[in-house]
């Protein structure tokens, strides 16, 4: 079948999605296909609940009645999950499993937090000095840098529009370095 990792959803009795992860990571591991499924995943999330005027917060399933698997798709690993207690399927044909998207993956993943982060850019420039931007409607303006913000990957710079001083925010991947 499929020679590679990708996630897959599988159908389970609706409640059962945790019986149904902690009874697939015991069949993983006994088993010894720690290589070919990875990672299992309920995903959750925070809700605030008002009940007799206290709010509190629960956790609660994103897809009810569905699992996430990472999984390498082969004979011996879809007959595991296929007959775990709990399963009634996987989501695709009745044959062949059909792999979640790497957009929706990413997305769901995210919201998780734990998604693959993507590597930041670190930039070599200070507060005071003169940067050419390379895209976006400001294109080919020199900007002085008055503040930098590592955590949204943005600087804030003034250019010279119209005669006058133009406060400007733009991203990393927009500057380079200005050579005068």
């Amino acid at each position: 079948m499929e020679t590679d990792k990708k996630w897959y959803v599988i159908h389970t009795y609706s409640g059962y999605e945790n019986k149904v992860m902690a009874n697939l990571e015991r069949k993983v591991k006994s088993m010894g296909l720690e290589n070919e499924i990875n990672r299992i995943l309920v995903p959750m999330e925070d809700e605030v609940d008002v009940k007799d005027g206290k709010k509190r917060t629960v956790k609660r399933k994103v897809f009810p009645g569905y699992v996430l698997v990472e999984m390498e798709v082969n004979d011996r690993s879809w007959y595991v999950v296929r007959n775990t207690p709990g399963v009634t399927g996987f989501v695709g044909s009745a044959t062949k499993p059909v792999p979640l998207q790497p957009e929706e993956v990413k997305r769901i993943l995210k919201s998780q937090g734990i998604a693959e982060s993507e590597p930041k850019v670190h930039l070599s420039v200070e507060v005071g000095e003169q940067v050419r931007i390379t895209s976006g409607p400001f294109e080919n303006f020199i900007a002085v840098i008055t503040e930098i913000n590592e955590e949204k990957g943005t600087l804030k710079g003034l250019i010279d529009m119209f005669g006058r001083e133009t406060a400007v925010e733009v991203d990393y991947s927009q500057i380079e370095k200005s050579l005068e």
